[in-house]
């Protein structure tokens, strides 16, 4: 167990050069078996096939004019003795490659293993080795004929033999011998070889896993001091996006989440000054309209009171708005879906400004739309888009609400004729606490949260949004339910 979580704290670095190194140790246990332990075992099973495929070969030209250039050719190029004969014994053609052959049979030898090929349905083959070749040849039969005592009782031997008949009706015996040993020579030669290789490859592959170890954890390494950095509240760190692709990707993601970061924590610094700011405006007019109430006849004016009705009304709007946010959220508002009449239910809105404003707001719907979804929340979402639009909408003081229907689903949209907001500031006026612009009429009223609160009610029922402006045409706010 121990050393497992020593293993776990080794650094990528040398764990890819483990991996590499372990590979490579696999690669060349590999060839050592191959080469060494089975090369015996693949040489006899190559020199086999060999011999089959031979003997094709001579069956296929039994008949030629060239059968004896063809032998030649054969013997010569797989080490092979080659005897074909008649079924009496005859020799009609040979060649000899191998000191270590049977070409000393005689006939009587050839024709019993004519017999022995045949009764074999056609084939014959025999392993055995180099001291084993005198009890191929029948002693009772033939006592007198010429043996060839074994130099090396080690070496294994094959004999491979096919009948064959030839044009004219003759039966031929194709009989091929050869020795399937690898050589002593041939085998040092590549046990030498075999050495050399593995010191340089051993040499080489610890190399490149050095090498290629450093080069993959190199970027790796730097992105992870970056976040180290990042993790302090430094939002300027960059992340390298350079290197393969993953990597790329990576730093890449780490970036834009900086930058979002960066974005959040300017917000948030945007949202103290703004409280703040509009925390202490309406705290300084009410403390000092109470003051001068207090200590100045005839000043208790109902004006008077007016303004520190308004002041504390503006108060209590910017902590509903903040703790209606934190809520939205946190999830910790619990969604109350119900079937209702949105289109009624905007109506309804728009008759209570209409009492208590002078601005033109109208509703344009042609027929009366039903859905499933928290009515309150909606009606939120409603009261945020045309207070937004009466706050901004131009001289005129017109507001238009629009419904429309398509591929079941139900479109409001806001209309106001004010300034209209920058093409490359869309996106951001959702987020919490953003003002367009210091310099714009949105930076003077409103806490910033109203279109924050509409995009997290939205999101809990699953709704599009969005925006349509361009600068001094106003601006249009959407959002899109499902009808029933």
């Amino acid at each position: 167990m121990k050393l497992k979580e020593r293993f776990k704290r080794i650094s990528i670095k040398w764990r890819i050069f483990a991996y590499f190194a372990a590979f490579t140790v696999v690669i060349l246990i590999l060839l050592w078996v191959f080469q060494v332990v089975l090369l015996d075992y693949f040489y006899k099973a190559i020199k086999i096939n060999e011999i089959k495929s031979s003997s094709q070969t001579i069956i296929q030209n039994i008949d030629s004019e060239n059968l004896d250039t063809t032998l030649q050719n054969i013997s010569q190029n797989g080490q092979l003795s080659i005897i074909i004969c008649t079924e009496q014994g005859r020799i009609t053609n040979s060649e000899i490659a191998s000191p270590y052959n049977i070409i000393r049979l005689n006939a009587y030898d050839l024709a019993h293993n004519f017999s022995v090929t045949e009764a074999s349905g056609g084939t014959y083959f025999k392993q055995f080795s180099r001291s084993e070749l005198l009890a191929l040849q029948p002693q009772e039969t033939v006592p007198n004929r010429q043996r060839s005592e074994p130099r090396d009782g080690g070496m294994d031997i094959i004999i491979y033999a096919r009948t064959a008949a030839k044009s004219d009706g003759t039966k031929v015996m194709v009989l091929l011998n050869s020795t399937i040993s690898p050589d002593d020579a041939t085998v040092n030669t590549l046990r030498v070889q075999l050495v050399c290789i593995t010191v340089v490859m051993l040499i080489l592959s610890l190399l490149l896993a050095l090498f290629l170890s450093k080069r993959i954890s190199k970027p790796i390494i730097k992105i992870n001091s970056s976040a180290k950095i990042l993790g302090t509240g430094n939002y300027n760190v960059m992340f390298d996006e350079s290197g393969y692709k993953e990597i790329s990707e990576l730093g890449q993601t780490l970036n834009y989440a900086a930058k979002e970061l960066s974005k959040t924590e300017a917000l948030q610094r945007d949202l103290i000054a703004n409280i703040s700011h509009d925390l202490r405006t309406p705290l300084t007019m009410i403390t000092g309209y109470s003051e001068v109430m207090r200590d100045l006849p005839g000043e208790n004016t109902p004006e008077n009171v007016q303004i520190i009705i308004d002041e504390a009304t503006r108060l209590t709007t910017l902590v509903n708005d903040v703790l209606d946010i934190s809520k939205l959220q946190s999830g910790t508002q619990p969604m109350n879906r119900t079937d209702f009449n949105l289109t009624e239910s905007i109506r309804v809105i728009l008759e209570r400004y209409t009492k208590l404003t002078d601005y033109n707001i109208t509703l344009e719907a042609d027929e009366d739309i039903m859905v499933n979804a928290d009515e309150l929340k909606i009606s939120q979402v409603v009261y945020n888009l045309v207070n937004n639009a009466i706050t901004y909408t131009g001289a005129d003081k017109r507001v238009e609400i629009t419904q429309l229907v398509t591929d079941g689903k139900v479109k409001i949209s806001v209309r106001d004729t004010g300034e209209g907001i920058a093409q490359d500031k869309l996106n951001d006026i959702w987020d919490r606490y953003y003002k367009v612009d210091k310099a714009h009429k949105r930076a003077q009223i409103g806490t910033g949260l109203g279109l924050s609160i509409v995009k997290s009610i939205l999101d809990m029922h699953g709704g599009a949004y969005g925006v349509q402006s361009q600068e001094g045409s106003g601006s249009i706010f959407w959002f899109e339910l499902s009808i029933l």
